[in-house]
Parts: structure tokens; C-alpha cells; sequence
């Protein structure tokens, strides 16, 4: 007969997610080469990673490895592991990685720590802001060590949203027409390059809303949990969790309206 893995301390997950993110954003903010290069390319040309990606993913997953040698890894740049607690960090190790390649400060370190398949503990550090969103399942969001809140549901037309663009050609062609049908109808659109940063944002009320088609669950985990404990919703299509077809996140008000506009607009498919 075998046991179930016991339910992590999801304060003590917190605080390794927040030292390993502190040091991987120090590391990456401090340890830019001048000169940096792109090390590989994913899905196509412009799908890039760096050498201080893969620094920081090293750095990250040996500091957690040492603490807790049974968790699992998934990671953006390879880390991958079962694991025998329960536990997994899904980790990506510099979110918005074009724009730390051109020296533009919306990057982010995103560590998220799932138990059983669910995110219990998440966060999001963005040194080149001098921010941190952490979040803890039923325990609320905090940037900066001062309570999160999303902002009241705005009436559609005065909602700023948020979005981001696929790598390859067909899917953006795609994402184009969407945002071609969507900028009429709301106040406008912001696309600042690192899903992180921007599900932070509408857990922080800089954002009324924001929806990306392509995310990998290294890009939402930590994200969206801070989001929800800010007292946002999130979601993909209707009834269906946030994953890869399409991300949706918003306060109740406006988050029905949005999903349902993005569905008939097809922005789960390319």
C-alpha cells in the first residue's frame, strides 16, 4: 500500500521561491554581458534564449535541488523531473527574454511551486522594477510586501488590456486579426513582451484585463496565481482552465465578457 505524499508548508515553499528568484534576478541583472548573444532559437528565428536563460535555470533548480532533493522540476530551458513528494517548480528562469536581449526592463524570474497538479505558491521577480509578487494559494497577493488588489471591473469600452504575440509567422498573422476586432472596443491595448509581468499587472490593477493564445505552463503558473489571489479570475476558453490555447484573466465582470468575446473571435486557434 503506498502513501500519499504529505501537503507541503506552502510558507516554507514560498520562501525558497523568493530566495531562488532573488538570486537568479540578481544574477541576470547583474551579470548581463555587454555583448550578449543569443545562445539557440526554440520555435523559430526570433524564439530566442540566451546563456544567462540557461545560468539562471541552473542556478535556480541546484539552489531548490539542494534544499529539497525529492520535488520535481519542469523548467523553460530543460529542467525536467519527477520528483517523489508531490512537489514540482515550474520555473522560467527570464521571462521576456527579447527584452532583456535589447536592454528593455520588462523581464521577470517566474517560480512557481505546484503540489499534486495545483499551484500552492508562486513569484514573479522583476529586479530591472524593483518588484516582487509572491502569492500563496487562499493567502492572498503581495508586491513588495504590501497587499495586491485588481482593479473593480471597468465597463468594456474603458478596459486597457493586455496581450502578447506568438513566435511563429502563422500564429501571429492569427493574434493580429484578434487585436485588429478587440482595439475598437476597449480603451487599448498594451503588449509589454513577458506574460509574468503582465498577469502581475492585472493583479496589481495595471491592467483591467489580459489574454494570450501560447503560454507554457512555466509562463502562467507563478502569474496567474498572484493574479487570482489579487482577485482576479483566470481561465482559458469557457469552463476550460488557462493553458496553452488561451489565457484569460480579469475581474468577474469583465472576465466573462472578455472570454466570451475572445471565443467568438477565435483566439484559442491559430
Amino acid at each position: 500500500m503506498t502513501t500519499s505524499p504529505a501537503h507541503p508548508d506552502t510558507a516554507e515553499l514560498l520562501q525558497i521561491a523568493l530566495e531562488a528568484a532573488r538570486r537568479a534576478g540578481a544574477l541576470l541583472r547583474d551579470g548581463r554581458p555587454a555583448d550578449l548573444g543569443v545562445a539557440a532559437t526554440k520555435t523559430s528565428p526570433i524564439d530566442v534564449v540566451t546563456e544567462m536563460d540557461i545560468a539562471a535555470e541552473k542556478l535556480i533548480t541546484s539552489y531548490i535541488g539542494q534544499l529539497r532533493p525529492e520535488d520535481g522540476f519542469l523548467g523553460e530551458e530543460g529542467a525536467s523531473s519527477e520528483g517523489t513528494s508531490g512537489v514540482r517548480w515550474v520555473i522560467d528562469p527570464l521571462d521576456g527574454t527579447v527584452n532583456y536581449l535589447y536592454g528593455l526592463p520588462a523581464w521577470a524570474v517566474s517560480i512557481a511551486a505546484e503540489f499534486d497538479g495545483q499551484v500552492v505558491a508562486g513569484v514573479v521577480e522583476a529586479p530591472m522594477r524593483g518588484e516582487t509578487y509572491q502569492a500563496v494559494i487562499g493567502g492572498g497577493a503581495l508586491v513588495n510586501g504590501v497587499a495586491a488588489h485588481c482593479r473593480p471591473a471597468a465597463d468594456f469600452a474603458h478596459a486597457l488590456i493586455g496581450t502578447g504575440f506568438g513566435y511563429l509567422a502563422e500564429r501571429r498573422a492569427a493574434q493580429a486579426e484578434v487585436v485588429r476586432a478587440l482595439v475598437p472596443r476597449v480603451r487599448d491595448i498594451r503588449r509589454g513582451g513577458a506574460a509574468a509581468i503582465d498577469l502581475a499587472d492585472v493583479g496589481c490593477g495595471r491592467l483591467d484585463g489580459y489574454f494570450e493564445r501560447g503560454l507554457n505552463p512555466w509562463d502562467l503558473a507563478a502569474g496567474a496565481l498572484f493574479a487570482r489571489e489579487a482577485g482576479a479570475l483566470t481561465g482559458g476558453r469557457p469552463g476550460e482552465p488557462a493553458s496553452g490555447e488561451l489565457t484569460v484573466a480579469a475581474p468577474a465582470g469583465l472576465f466573462e465578457p472578455l472570454q466570451e468575446l475572445l471565443e467568438g473571435l477565435g483566439a484559442w486557434h491559430d
